[in-house]
């Protein structure tokens, strides 16, 4: 390997924030792979094609853009022989990356297990379980069980590995008080780890969890109990799939006066700059 690449995913510019922030976010997760040395490929599909990377006009109208499709591994052949634009989740991105040769990706957090609905699991985590690329998070979405979501992590044989933690961060919040695969310390270690994967044959992804910035942190003991609120709300509201997620993070956020979503921000510049590291080593050491 030679030149290093980071996949940043579409869900976020098209559903995740709204217009300037997306745009301005999606620019700033770019900037911040580059100034690793890294070259960032934000993944999308426009008028049914699939890019991987795209240029600034396109990033604008993505961001502007009306009634662009959530994409995830089913909704692929769907959007492309439809001709539509769509916006990849964790597992689109992954699988488009992988396709593509990129084997790192840098997002927020990943979907798992819903709370209370046991059968109600993320594509993610089976995406994970059969494309391998290295997917640098800070941990599943503090809205989901995440005991279950490791879990069935577990289950399908994902490596969970915390980068400079020995827990598995839920997210806003730097711990879960859930262990870890493997603690690791450098970007090194990672392209490691994942150079003997890839060795070996084995399948699956690997996830690299990397804690929120301690000063944007929300404490586990002060965001437990707005999730729990909003989680009630939902419930009552009779919200399912994939409605849930939007709900709970909007609902989160205004609870948190914007808290979360401060939280959530520095979480993915920070995600972006440990992928472009790891995705370095990669390319240094993989021969």
């Amino acid at each position: 390997m030679s030149e290093a690449f980071v996949a940043l995913e579409s869900t976020v510019i098209a559903h995740g924030l709204p217009y300037p922030q997306n745009l301005e976010t999606a620019k700033r997760l770019e900037e911040v792979v580059r100034a690793e040395g890294a070259e960032p490929k934000t993944i999308a599909l426009l008028g049914g094609k699939v890019r991987v990377g795209l240029t600034a006009d396109e990033l604008e109208y993505l961001a502007k853009a009306k009634g662009v499709r959530k994409v995830s591994r089913r909704d692929l052949p769907i959007a492309i022989a439809m001709g539509q634009d769509g916006a990849t989740t964790v597992a689109g991105t992954m699988y488009l990356a992988n396709r593509a040769g990129i084997h790192v990706f840098a997002t927020g957090g990943i979907g798992g297990v819903h709370r209370g609905h046991v059968f109600d699991v993320s594509a993610d985590l089976l995406e994970l379980a059969q494309t391998p690329v290295v997917v640098v998070c800070a941990g599943a979405k503090a809205i989901l069980d995440l005991p279950a979501t490791l879990e069935v992590l577990e289950t399908h044989g994902v490596p969970v590995i915390g980068y400079g933690t020995d827990e598995f961060p839920a997210f806003y919040s730097r711990s879960s008080g859930l262990p870890v695969d493997q603690r690791v310390d450098s970007p090194e270690d990672v392209a490691r780890i994942y150079i003997a994967q890839r060795r070996l044959g084995l399948p699956t992804g690997m996830l690299v969890t990397v804690p929120v910035p301690e000063e944007h942190e929300v404490p586990r003991e002060e965001i437990e109990p707005v999730i729990e609120r909003a989680v009630r709300e939902a419930e009552e509201k009779g919200l399912r799939g994939k409605d849930i997620t939007p709900f709970l993070l909007a609902r989160i956020s205004e609870l948190t006066e914007g808290w979360s979503l401060r939280a959530n921000l520095a979480l993915l510049e920070n995600n972006a700059r440990v992928a472009a590291r790891i995705s370095r080593a990669l390319s240094e050491l993989w021969s």
